[in-house]
C-alpha cells in the first residue's frame, strides 16, 4: 500500500498500519519482515538495484561475488524471521557447514584449522603451549558464559533508558567487560598465535581486539555452539530467500530509489521522498542507512538531525576496508573457505589501522574468502571465485587518495597472495574489482568510510549507541549496525528483534485495532 501525496499519513483506527524501511541490508530486511509478520503494511526502499546493502553481489564474466559478509553463525536468528508466519527457511535458502570455520596462516607458514572438533583442537594448542589446553577450556567457559548474558539475555534489548544499563552492570563488572577483547583472551592463554586465534574475531564486527569490550569474546561460544554456515548460491542467496519471504507475506520493495528526505511534522516522521520523486507516507520509519547519515542528510529539515549528527561524528568510528574481488581461470580445491592471513605485526598493525594521523601501514593482515571450496556455482566451470579483505584506516584516520593508491595497493596485496596462499594467482588472474573506503563513503553512505559503523567499545556500546528509537522523534526507529547490539548478521539482525520489540509496544493499541476488524490470523 503505497500512500499518495494527498492521502493522510496518519492511519486511520482499525485500518492497517504502515511502515517504510530505508535502507534493504540484512537488519533493514529483518525489519521488514518482523513488521509486515507483525501486521504493518511496509515498503522497504533502498538506493541500489539489489537488495543486500554490504551483502551487495556483484556479477561479471560469469562469477558471483559476495560483496561482504559471508560468516553465518547463528542460524536459528535467522530461522525465527521464517517462523514468524509459520513459513520453514529451509524452503527459501539452503545453509552449508564450512569446515573449518577458520584457518589462520602465518607468514613462517603455520597454520591453525579452527573447527569444532574438540580433539584437533587441543592437539594444536598443546602443539603450541600444553599449558593453554586447561586455559582454553576456562576461556570456554568465561565465553560460554558472555554468550547467556551478553547475546541471550542483552543482544536483543533495546537498551532505551540509562536505567537498563544500571541493571545490566553488576553482570558486566563481574565479567570485567571494561576489559579489552585481548586482555582477557591473555589471562587464560600464554601463546601468542593462540592469542590471535582467540582476539580476531572481534576484527569481523569492526572492532580492535586490543580496545574492544571483552563482553565480544561472547563470539568464540557462539561460534562453537552453532559452527559456521555459508549460504548454498552465495551470501546473496540468503538474501534473496529473506526479500522473498518479504514479498510473499505482502511487502513491498523498491530498488534504485535513494531516499532524500524522511520528513516530520512537529516531533513525528510521516514519511520519505526518493531522488526520483517518489513520495510515501506511514506510521512508522525505521532507517537501516548509515546512522550519521540518517540524521545529517535524511533528517536535516528537523533540528533534532544536525545536532545529533554533530554529536555522532565526534564518537569513534571503526576501521574501513579495501576488498578486492577477483575470480581465476584454475581452482584450488585444497584451500580452506576462510582463511585469515596474519603478518609478523598484529597489535602494532592493528593500532596502526585504527589510530588517528596516520598513513597507509606498509605491511598489512588479511581475510581471504574462497567461496568455490565449498560452492562451486560462484564460478564458470573450471574457474573459482574469491575475495581477500584488508582492513584500512577509515578516511578521518588517514588522508589517502584511494584512486591513486587502489590500484598499487591491489598490485601488492595480489603479489602476496600468489606468494603465500595461490600459486600461479597472476597467470590465472580472469576478473579484478575493488572496493575502496571511497566505494564505503559514496556507495554504502558511510561515514568516513567506515564499514562497520560507530565502534564497539564499551563507552559506545549497549545505551551509549544510538537508541532503537530515536529520543525525540516518538516513530523514528534505527536498525543496524550502528544501533544496539551492533555489526555483524547476528548483530544486525538482533538490533531488528529488538526494534520491532520496540514498535510493538509502540503501535499496540493500533495493531490490536487492526487485528480485530480484519480477522489478522494468528500465525500467518
Amino acid at each position: 500500500m503505497n500512500v499518495q501525496l494527498d492521502e493522510k499519513p496518519i492511519t486511520k483506527t482499525g485500518d492497517k498500519p504502515t511502515a517504510i524501511v530505508v535502507g534493504a541490508g540484512f537488519g533493514g530486511i529483518a525489519l521488514a519482515i518482523r513488521l509486515q509478520s507483525m501486521g504493518f503494511q511496509t515498503t522497504m526502499i533502498d538506493k541500489r538495484d539489489k537488495p543486500g546493502g554490504r551483502a551487495y553481489v556483484y556479477e561479471e564474466k560469469g562469477y558471483k561475488f559476495d560483496g561482504g559478509p559471508t560468516v553465518i553463525t547463528d542460524p536459528n536468528c535467522l530461522r525465527e524471521l521464517f517462523e514468524l508466519s509459520g513459513r520453514n527457511m529451509d524452503d527459501y535458502v539452503t545453509l552449508l557447514p564450512v569446515d573449518p570455520f577458520y584457518r589462520l596462516q602465518w607468514e613462517d607458514g603455520d597454520t591453525f584449522d579452527y573447527n569444532n572438533d574438540d580433539e584437533f583442537l587441543m592437539e594444536q594448542i598443546r602443539d603450541r603451549n600444553p599449558d593453554d589446553v586447561a586455559g582454553y577450556y576456562k576461556f570456554l567457559d568465561y565465553s560460554k558464559e558472555l554468550y547467556r548474558e551478553g547475546y541471550e539475555k542483552l543482544g536483543t534489548t533495546a537498551f532505551l533508558k540509562m536505567r537498563q544499563m544500571f541493571a545490566a552492570a553488576p553482570q558486566l563488572v563481574r565479567l570485567r567487560a571494561d576489559r579489552s577483547v585481548y586482555s582477557m583472551v591473555s589471562k587464560f592463554v600464554k601463546n601468542e598465535r593462540v592469542r590471535q586465534l582467540l582476539s580476531f574475531q572481534s576484527l569481523l564486527v569492526g572492532g580492535n581486539p586490543f580496545k574492544t569490550s571483552s563482553i565480544y569474546a561472547l563470539i568464540h561460544a557462539l561460534e562453537r555452539r552453532d559452527g559456521v554456515w555459508f549460504a548454498k548460491g552465495g551470501t546473496g542467496a540468503l538474501v534473496r530467500g529473506m526479500v522473498q519471504l518479504f514479498e510473499d507475506l505482502g511487502g513491498e520493495i523498491r530498488l534504485s530509489s535513494e531516499v532524500a528526505d524522511i520528513h516530520t511534522d512537529g516531533d513525528r516522521v510521516t514519511g520519505v521522498t526518493t531522488q526520483d520523486g517518489w513520495t510515501g507516507y506511514a506510521d512508522l520509519v525505521c532507517s537501516n542507512a548509515d546512522v550519521v547519515h540518517t540524521y545529517s542528510k535524511l533528517l536535516a529539515g528537523h533540528k533534532r538531525g544536525p545536532s545529533y549528527a554533530k554529536s555522532l561524528k565526534r564518537k569513534s568510528h571503526s576501521m574501513s576496508l579495501f576488498v578486492i574481488y577477483f575470480g581465476l581461470k584454475a581452482k584450488h580445491p585444497d584451500m580452506k573457505h576462510h582463511i585469515i592471513l596474519l603478518g609478523n605485526r598484529y597489535k602494532e598493525l592493528i593500532a596502526e589501522i585504527f589510530g588517528k594521523g596516520k598513513k597507509l601501514p606498509d605491511d598489512f593482515s588479511l581475510y581471504l574468502h574462497a567461496p568455490s571450496v565449498t560452492d562451486d556455482s560462484l564460478a564458470p566451470e573450471g574457474c573459482s571465485a574469491y575475495y581477500v579483505l584488508s582492513p584500512v584506516p577509515h578516511l578521518g584516520n588517514a588522508d589517502i587518495d584511494w584512486d591513486v593508491v587502489g590500484p598499487q595497493y591491489t598490485d601488492k596485496i595480489l603479489d602476496y597472495l600468489e606468494k603465500h596462499s595461490i600459486p600461479n594467482l597472476r597467470r590465472d588472474l580472469d576478473v579484478v574489482k575493488t572496493l575502496t573506503p571511497f566505494g564505503f563513503r559514496d556507495d554504502l553512505n558511510s561515514h568516513l568510510g567506515s564499514a562497520f559503523s560507530v565502534e564497539p567499545i564499551l563507552t559506545q556500546s549497549a545505551w551509549f549507541r544510538p537508541h532503537n528509537r530515536d529520543d525525540k522523534i516518538g516513530n523514528m526507529y534505527i536498525v543496524g549496525a550502528g544501533t544496539h547490539p551492533g555489526a555483524g548478521v547476528p548483530g544486525v539482525v538482533g538490533a531488528a528483534k529488538a526494534t520491532a520489540g520496540v514498535i510493538e509496544q509502540d503501535f499496540d493499541g493500533v495493531l490490536s485495532a487492526y487485528k480485530a476488524s480484519s480477522g489478522w490470523p494468528s500465525n500467518r
